[in-house]
C-alpha cells in the first residue's frame, strides 16, 4: 500500500482534530497564568504523542495477543470532538492528561489511525516511520494550536470551533464508513 503524506496528514489532522481542541483547552485553562497554560500545552501534547507513538508500536501486537483481527477493530472508528469532553473538566486532576491528551487528541479514533496506517502487513518500517512523524507534525500542530489558542480564538470563537469541529466530525464519519466496508470486507475475505 505504502505511504501518503496526504491522506495520512489529512486522516491525523481529522481525527486529532487540533482546532477542536482549542475551545477544551481554552475551558481547562481559563484560571491558569500564561505560564501554567504553557505547561499544559507541552504535556497535553506530550502525553498524547507518547500514547499514540505506543499504539504504532504496540497496538498491533496487542490486537494479535487478544485475537482481535484488525479487519474488526477497523469498523469502530471514535467520534471528533464531543461536548461530553467539555462536561468532564470539572472532574479531572489533571487537565493536561484528561481530557486534553486523552480523550481529546489521543481519541479512540487517533489511536485505531495509527495502528492502521501503520499495520505491518502493508506498510515497511520506512512507511511506518515516515507516517508516525506525519503524526507527530500533527500533534505540533495541536501543541502550537493551544499555545496560540487565546488568539486564534478570538478570529473563530465558539461558533468557528464548532463549525470545523463538525466538518472534521463529517470526515471523520466518512472514513469511519470507508474503514467498517473495507473491514467487513477483510473479516470475510479471512
Amino acid at each position: 500500500m505504502g505511504y501518503n503524506l496526504l491522506t495520512d496528514f489529512i486522516t491525523f489532522f481529522t481525527v486529532i482534530d487540533p482546532i477542536g481542541t482549542i475551545p477544551v483547552f481554552i475551558a481547562v485553562t481559563a484560571t491558569a497564568t500564561a505560564r501554567e497554560k504553557r505547561i499544559m500545552a507541552w504535556k497535553s501534547a506530550l502525553v498524547a504523542a507518547i500514547v499514540l507513538i505506543f499504539f504504532v508500536v504496540a497496538g498491533e501486537l496487542i490486537l494479535n495477543a487478544i485475537n482481535v483481527p484488525l479487519s474488526t477493530f477497523q469498523m469502530l472508528f471514535g467520534e471528533s470532538k464531543a461536548d461530553k469532553e467539555m462536561k468532564q473538566i470539572s472532574g479531572s486532576t489533571d487537565k493536561a492528561v484528561f481530557p486534553l491528551a486523552m480523550p481529546s487528541m489521543a481519541s479512540p479514533g487517533a489511536i485505531l489511525a495509527a495502528i492502521l496506517l501503520t499495520e505491518n502487513s502493508k506498510h515497511d518500517v520506512l512507511d511506518q516511520l515516515f507516517t508516525s512523524l506525519t503524526m507527530m507534525a500533527v500533534m505540533l500542530i495541536a501543541w502550537l494550536f493551544m499555545a496560540l489558542s487565546a488568539r486564534l480564538f478570538k478570529y473563530i470563537g465558539n461558533s468557528g470551533a464548532a463549525v470545523i469541529s463538525r466538518i472534521m466530525g463529517l470526515i471523520l464519519s466518512a472514513v469511519a464508513v470507508a474503514n467498517v466496508l473495507a473491514g467487513f470486507k477483510e473479516y470475510f475475505r479471512l
